[in-house]
């Protein structure tokens, strides 16, 4: 199966040279045709550097990234992003921020009516897809983030990408609304057949969604190990209480806290707790 993104050797650097910080180094990942594979690593590893890097809104300082076998030179129709925040436009009804993408690309070339239907029954299917019909004509103000977050992911999807590029997109959800747009991202990308790379500080989430998790480590960002996720394609919630997915979730939370220093941090915690312990015996009299 050919590869939908391609990232070799990518380095990204911060700065001059006086204050230089090296984001990612010589990242190497492949994503296959309609794989979705997840992103985890302690804050600052660089696992949104990486992705708005294959996004096309950063530039990275060395190496290449490949989408659909074209070079990344910024962004493109074949890739589209959504973020934790859901950056939709206020002024704009649910249908109103859905079309968008589409009209503003119908509006830089000729118009036809025919792209005018086809953009229209294309936001027609995805606010059916996402279950937001009741809320067609309501503005962003009037949604729940959960209700948002939809229409931020309809809108994406509007101009068919082939590469689906998710950013801690669930992150400001409480934990009941997660679970249904896990299972709610899953089914939409099976049905559209599109690539996705999702970054997440979830690992449950991670396995849950992934076919494979790669956790980064930082300083400086690099790809520290890659998890093959032994679920079955067709995922359910009781998957996440079975023993090999608990498994999977201890070794992958463990070996994060030992890249990012934090497990060294626990033991010198708890070293000092027990010293403070010890000085608050009073001797015996």
């Amino acid at each position: 199966m050919s590869a939908a993104i391609s990232c070799q050797q990518v380095t990204k650097v911060f700065g001059d040279a006086r204050n230089r910080v090296t984001a990612l180094e010589n990242v190497t990942l492949e994503v296959a045709q309609g794989e979705f594979v997840t992103l985890v690593g302690a804050s600052g590893c660089g696992k949104s550097t990486l992705l708005r890097s294959i996004a096309g809104l950063d530039a990275h300082t060395q190496g290449g990234i490949q989408a659909g076998g074209r070079p990344v030179r910024g962004p493109g129709a074949d890739r589209a992003m959504v973020f934790q925040s859901y950056s939709l436009y206020p002024w704009l009804s649910v249908m109103g921020n859905i079309k968008f993408p589409r009209q503003l690309a119908v509006h830089t070339r000729d118009c036809t009516t025919a792209d005018v239907e086809v953009a229209s029954g294309r936001a027609d299917a995805l606010l059916q897809l996402m279950g937001l019909e009741s809320v067609a004509e309501a503005y962003p103000a009037q949604l729940s983030g959960g209700m948002q977050q939809r229409v931020a992911i309809a809108r994406a999807l509007m101009t068919r990408p082939g590469i689906l590029l998710m950013d801690e997109p669930f992150g400001a959800l409480d934990a009941q609304t997660r679970e249904v747009m896990h299972d709610l991202i899953l089914h939409v990308c099976a049905l559209e057949g599109c690539t996705v790379l999702f970054v997440t500080h979830d690992v449950e989430e991670a396995i849950y969604l992934g076919r494979r998790v790669v956790l980064m480590a930082p300083r400086p960002g690099r790809i520290d190990s890659v998890y093959e996720v032994p679920l079955p394609g067709q995922r359910s919630q009781e998957m996440k209480h079975s023993a090999e997915f608990l498994r999977l979730k201890s070794r992958i939370i463990e070996r994060i806290r030992s890249t990012s220093g934090m497990r060294t941090d626990l033991e010198l915690l708890q070293k000092l707790s027990r010293r403070a312990a010890g000085s608050e015996v009073q001797p015996s009299a």
